[in-house]
């Protein structure tokens, strides 16, 4: 059963506080693998989040780095257990992206800048199915199916009626014109888009094409920030194959920067509404 515990943010937090611990012990990665007779890539897979983290390594650590407080080291044995929960998402069975969901389920605000295609959060389920269906053309139509469940249930974040996630999406006017799933699912879409756009928490632009060359001219990525000032910024850009995150400061403030230049560039909410209605009503001829 899903717990309420985000393990991801678990994993995260946990990981941060690790790293603290070794900085302030003045011992590298690779001195503390040494130690542990572990190789240095799973002390940074620890304490980046990226791995579970059982409470036998937690203890193993706080040895190494000799915490003495027995509070603190019961906190982190608690927080490795709780990291080791399963989130609502892992009743789907294999996500790839759940590392992603995880931190989506838990961030104050989104900032998206979306190229090609509408962004996930504001897909209707006709548009996901084809998009998916076109994007995986050799996955059965029970994954397709499972992919499309997830989508909707992400959409719950913006949807809330107590703190909805903050969203701020810049769609490359690419993203109105392709066609995916045929003229009706793109009106649909498009209509759903400019509907959800006049909700407070929601803002949508469209950087048209006259822009030309532009900030984001090499790809999609995503900005989560979060409530709880321990946890940092993360830039997360998917791939085929594996996903980036990013949360050094000044990767993160450069990015950053490219998305306030992105903003600046697109057509402000008013205009983009109109010229996302204008692009359905084509759809409708």
């Amino acid at each position: 059963m899903a717990s309420s515990v985000n393990p991801t943010v678990r994993r995260r937090r946990l990981g941060q506080e690790l790293r603290r611990l070794r900085e302030l012990k003045g011992m590298t990665a690779e001195e503390v693998a040494e130690r542990l007779l572990v190789s240095q890539s799973k002390i940074s897979r620890l304490e980046n989040g990226r791995r579970s983290i059982s409470q036998r390594d937690v203890r193993d650590l706080c040895g190494v780095y000799e915490v003495e407080d027995q509070r603190i080291v019961d906190s982190l044995m608690q927080m490795a257990k709780d990291s080791r929960q399963q989130g609502w998402w892992h009743a789907f069975g294999d996500i790839p992206y759940s590392v992603y969901i995880g931190l989506e389920t838990d961030a104050e605000s989104l900032r998206t800048y979306e190229p090609q295609i509408i962004t996930g959060l504001l897909q209707t389920r006709s548009y996901a199915e084809a998009l998916i269906q076109g994007a995986l053309p050799e996955t059965s139509v029970a994954d397709v199916e499972k992919r499309v469940q997830v989508r909707i249930r992400r959409q719950e974040r913006i949807s809330a009626d107590h703190n909805p996630l903050r969203l701020w999406v810049v769609l490359d006017e690419s993203s109105l014109r392709r066609v995916v799933g045929g003229k009706q699912v793109m009106r649909e879409q498009l209509e759903y888009v400019a509907e959800m756009s006049q909700l407070p928490h929601i803002t949508v632009q469209v950087l048209p094409f006259d822009v030309g060359a532009h900030p984001g001219i090499n790809g999609q990525y995503s900005i989560l920030e979060f409530a709880d000032t321990a946890d940092s910024s993360v830039v997360y850009i998917e791939g085929v194959t594996s996903d980036l995150y990013l949360e050094k400061a000044p990767d993160v403030q450069k990015y950053t920067v490219m998305y306030e230049h992105l903003r600046a560039q697109a057509l402000n909410v008013e205009q983009s509404r109109q010229r996302i209605e204008d692009v359905a009503k084509e759809y409708a001829r």
